[in-house]
């Protein structure tokens, strides 16, 4: 018997009547004797013998539930299904029936508990969910059929069947149990899921956490339906976190958008096993502007894997932990005042577009510098030559100067001799 088998068993009444599908009713029997668990559930050989295959032949076994004390014991019937393999199981996946050998006329039907397979049955008269009357000294018996659908996953194998009661009105010890075989016979793996942080820290004015979310499947077979991937965030605290969550996604990042708290991820195509190698869903995370932390928090991520169809159970949680920082918002730039010096000492000849004053151009030549020329508009500016347009300015005006000098020296000393 698994563990989890066992210690199914033995939970307490009230608990697993909160969690199964079975109806609260007045009982006519006591589910235990002196407030202990007595009854005794015994399967017989499966007939025919032999591995079940999917969607073949199915196999009967008589069950007998028997009460060895003086007073009558209720009986609430659990038969729980413990699969090896990764796949979660499906109400069509596993045939079942169970029909009355020296018991009242009965109703079977497939229910599930924590996303695990179970088959139920209770008297046809009654309400679903109601139990049996084990007679004092006495047993009731059924004949229970089970088979595997044709859609049983291709990555699970044999599985284990347990007698238990859902009112813990069987014995420490006292359930049944059966290993039946699958054929054909496979090397039974899991599903791992991890994360793996890349790096954090700056990019550009965002500090940003990159890391990989893995999955990987062992064993034979593959997933008969797409896997499903989902994302919760938290931290410490009530502040609003205001969480940028982004997946590389056809080869850019895309943002991802939360539904109930959670972040859906592209889907793993069905099909996925070991022969897929490790699917890897790069992710990076920051802080939006509307953050209300103020300094270098721990978050936490959860990663929770199901099947995309059917029986939507989580098959497996993951989680990590990195430290993030809020954005940083760039500091204002300084006023800076940059000098251009011009490429040319000539300026056009023509006005600028936003000046409507006509350009005059303005020539003066010196009889010491006849090869130099300096043009300036109507408005008196002139050239520049490099430094800045008043050393232009004072070059012309000197120029001018000195010819009109010489000019007047050489009529005074003309006028001098003519005397």
């Amino acid at each position: 018997m698994s563990v989890r088998t066992a210690a199914a068993i033995a939970v307490v009444a009230g608990v697993v009547t909160t969690l199964l599908p079975f109806s609260a009713t007045a009982a006519s029997a006591a589910p235990a004797t002196d407030d202990h668990a007595v009854l005794r559930t015994e399967m017989g050989a499966p007939v025919p013998g032999g591995p079940l295959t999917r969607g073949g032949a199915t196999e009967t076994f008589d069950l007998t539930v028997k009460n060895p004390t003086g007073k009558a014991v209720e009986y609430k019937p659990w038969m729980l299904l413990d699969p090896k393999g990764p796949s979660r199981l499906d109400e069509s996946d596993i045939v079942f029936k169970v029909e009355a050998v020296d018991a009242p006329a009965t109703t079977s039907r497939i229910g599930g508990q924590d996303g695990e397979w179970q088959g139920e049955f209770s008297p046809s008269a009654g309400e679903p969910g109601a139990g049996f009357d084990i007679p004092a000294n006495g047993k009731l018996t059924w004949k229970v059929t089970i088979g595997l659908g044709a859609n049983y996953p291709t990555n699970n194998g044999d599985f284990t069947f347990t007698a238990g009661s859902c009112n813990n009105s069987v014995a420490p010890g006292g359930a049944d149990s059966h290993l039946f075989k699958v054929d054909p016979k496979i090397k039974t793996g899991e599903l791992k899921t991890w994360f793996k942080q890349v790096s954090s820290g700056k990019d550009g004015q965002e500090q940003r956490a990159y890391l990989n979310l893995n999955h990987q499947a062992t064993g034979d077979g593959t997933f008969g339906t797409a896997l499903a991937t989902s994302l919760a965030l938290s931290h410490p605290g009530e502040q609003d976190a205001d969480f940028r969550l982004q997946a590389l996604i056809d080869g850019r990042w895309q943002d991802l958008k939360a539904e109930d708290s959670r972040y859906e991820l592209p889907r793993i195509a069905k099909g996925f096993g070991a022969a897929s190698g490790v699917h890897t869903q790069p992710l990076r995370l920051s802080l939006g502007k509307n953050t209300k932390l103020t300094k270098r928090t721990t978050i936490t991520m959860e990663a929770e894997v199901r099947q995309a169809e059917g029986n939507t159970w989580p098959l497996r949680t993951a989680q990590v932990q990195f430290p993030l920082v809020p954005i940083t918002e760039p500091a204002p730039a300084e006023p800076t005042t940059t000098q251009t010096n011009p490429t040319t000492t000539t300026p056009s000849p023509t006005a600028s577009p936003s000046s409507t004053t006509a350009v005059r151009r303005a020539v003066v030549t010196t009889t010491g510098n006849s090869g130099v020329t300096t043009t300036g508009s109507s408005t008196g500016s002139l050239a520049s030559t490099g430094a800045g347009s008043s050393t232009g300015l004072y070059a012309g005006l000197a120029a001018a100067l000195v010819a009109l000098g010489a000019a007047a020296a050489w009529l005074g000393r003309r006028r001098r001799t003519d005397v």
